[in-house]
């Protein structure tokens, strides 16, 4: 799949308000400053189409962006850690729990990892919680242009073993680098194979 169009379509703090259409949805989440917002700017191949800042919380809402009017991609705020208070970042994951579970014509949803680190706790816990309401996943390493291909190959590792801990089988991975566009045709062309089916 090539992106030959894609358009910011709207924000909203309610998942009842996004848009009307029976169009597939790919969403993105990770935590906060995972790379998310970089990310889909990295595939759309638009430096500035999705909001992005050093600063942890930027995206603070439900974003479509419209792509080959054939799908959506959404942006969603991160979980975890953000300079916000406790009652902003309730609402943060209720907004993207009611959204996750309530928007049918959602895809699949990827999960971004940090290829940087060691395995998370809070990425574990959210991917187990997807497990529970039946969420299709699939895992997306980010930064992994600012590690050595050791360190790379050592934390998706450890990464991939952890989820076995309590998944019988893994989900697709991807590894990516939003700086490279490392895993930009292969993030695309299993959109595309989604949207065959």
């Amino acid at each position: 799949m090539k992106i030959k169009s894609i358009n910011f379509v709207q924000s909203t703090d309610d998942w009842h308000k996004c848009p009307e259409s029976q169009l597939p949805e790919y969403a993105f989440i990770g935590r906060s400053n995972v790379g998310k917002s970089s990310l889909v700017n990295m595939i759309a191949n638009k430096k500035s189409l999705a909001k992005t800042s050093s600063k942890p919380g930027k995206t603070q809402t439900i974003n479509h962006f419209l792509a080959n009017d054939e799908c959506y991609l959404v942006d969603l705020p991160g979980y975890g850690y953000a300079t916000i208070s406790k009652t902003m970042r309730d609402n943060w994951i209720t907004m993207i729990e009611n959204y996750l579970i309530n928007r049918p014509n959602l895809k699949l949803l990827f999960v971004l990892i940090d290829a940087r680190l060691e395995p998370q706790k809070n990425d574990i816990d959210f991917i187990d919680n997807l497990g529970k309401i039946g969420i299709p996943y699939a895992i997306v390493f980010t930064k992994s242009d600012k590690v050595s291909k050791q360190k790379l190959a050592d934390n998706v590792s450890a990464f991939l073993n952890k989820l076995l801990e309590s998944w019988e089988e893994l989900p697709p991975h991807f590894i990516t680098s939003a700086n490279t566009a490392l895993g930009k045709t292969e993030l695309l062309d299993y959109i595309e194979s989604i949207n065959n089916q």
